[in-house]
C-alpha cells in the first residue's frame, strides 16, 4: 500500500447523490480492495494516473478550523462516498474522528457508513450529535465469500456485531445490503440477523461497469462456475433486478420493515 498526504482545499463537499447534501472523503484511495468497487473512476481526478485503485491512500491534510458546524444545519452530510471512513488507518491518523469532533453542535443529519468494526471507537463521539445515523455495508454473511470480494473489509459478523453495539448506546442504526450478488447474497438471512437492532435496511444491486466487469466475472468462475452464463445473461439483460426488487419489498413489508431500494443500471437511477 502506497501511502501519501496531500493538502485538501475543502473536507466537506457538495454531494451529487440524491437526497445527500454534502459528502466527507477524509482518504483519497481505499485499503479494503473490494472487487466491485465503482470508485476507481477517482483516480482520473486525484494525481494517480497508472496507479491500481485499492493499492494506494492519500492522507487528506486539511485546516479542522475551516468546518463550521452551524453552516450545515438543516442539511444531509454523508461519511464517505469515494472511500470508508474507518479505514485500517484511520486508526492511526484518526481525519474521520477529527472531523467529527469538529462538526459536533451541527443541526446537520449526519450519515455514516463503513465496512468497519472500527467504527465503535467512536460511540462517544456519536452521542453527542442531535441527528446521527450509522450504517454498515454487507452483502454476505460467509466469511470465505467475503474474504474474496472484500480482502481488508471487517469480517460480516463482525461488522453486525458493530452495528449491534451502537444501536444498544442508544444511536440510530441501518444495514446497507449492497452489492446484492446475484444467488450469492441471502438478504432473508442478513436481515433475519440484524432485525433486532437495524431500524432501516436500503439494497443496491450489483453494478458491472467496464473496469469491474473483469474481476466479478473471474471470481464468479472461479467460486460459483455454475452461476457463469446467469452473470453473462445479466449483464446483457437487467431485467433480473426488476424481478428481485419485487422479492425484496414483498418479503420487507411482510416483516413490516423501514426499508427502501436503491437498484439502479449504472448511475443513482433506473433512467
Amino acid at each position: 500500500m502506497k501511502v501519501d498526504f496531500r493538502e485538501a482545499k475543502s473536507i466537506i463537499t457538495k454531494s451529487n447523490i440524491p437526497s445527500i447534501d454534502y459528502v466527507i472523503n477524509p482518504y483519497t484511495g481505499c485499503q479494503h480492495g473490494c472487487i466491485y468497487c465503482y470508485a476507481e473512476f477517482m483516480i482520473r481526478f486525484t494525481g494517480h494516473k497508472g496507479d491500481k485503485w485499492g493499492q494506494f491512500l492519500d492522507i487528506k491534510t486539511f485546516d479542522l478550523n475551516k468546518i463550521k458546524p452551524q453552516k450545515y444545519s438543516g442539511k444531509v452530510i454523508l461519511l464517505s462516498s469515494v472511500t470508508d471512513p474507518y479505514l485500517p488507518l484511520e486508526k492511526k491518523y484518526q481525519n474521520t474522528r477529527k472531523i467529527l469532533e469538529r462538526l459536533i453542535g451541527t443541526e446537520a443529519e449526519i450519515s455514516i457508513l463503513t465496512k468497519s468494526k472500527l467504527v465503535v471507537r467512536d460511540i462517544d463521539l456519536f452521542k453527542k450529535f442531535k441527528n446521527i445515523r450509522v450504517g454498515i455495508s454487507i452483502n454476505t454473511l460467509d466469511e470465505n465469500f467475503a474474504r474474496i470480494i472484500e480482502r481488508a473489509a471487517s469480517k460480516p459478523l463482525d461488522r453486525l456485531e458493530a452495528i449491534k453495539q451502537i444501536s444498544e448506546a442508544g444511536i440510530e442504526t441501518y444495514i446497507f445490503i449492497s452489492p446484492f450478488f446475484p444467488e450469492i447474497t441471502d438478504f432473508r438471512a442478513i436481515i433475519e440477523e440484524s432485525k433486532g437492532y437495524a431500524t432501516r435496511f436500503s439494497f443496491e444491486n450489483l453494478n458491472f461497469r467496464p473496469h469491474n466487469v473483469p474481476r466479478i466475472i473471474k471470481v464468479i468462475k472461479q467460486h460459483y462456475p455454475e452461476l457463469l452464463s446467469k452473470y453473462k445473461q445479466i449483464q446483457k439483460d437487467q431485467g433480473y433486478w426488476d424481478i428481485l426488487e419485487h422479492e425484496i419489498k414483498a418479503h420487507c413489508e411482510e416483516m413490516n420493515l423501514n426499508f427502501e431500494i436503491e437498484f439502479h443500471h449504472g448511475g443513482f437511477s433506473k433512467s
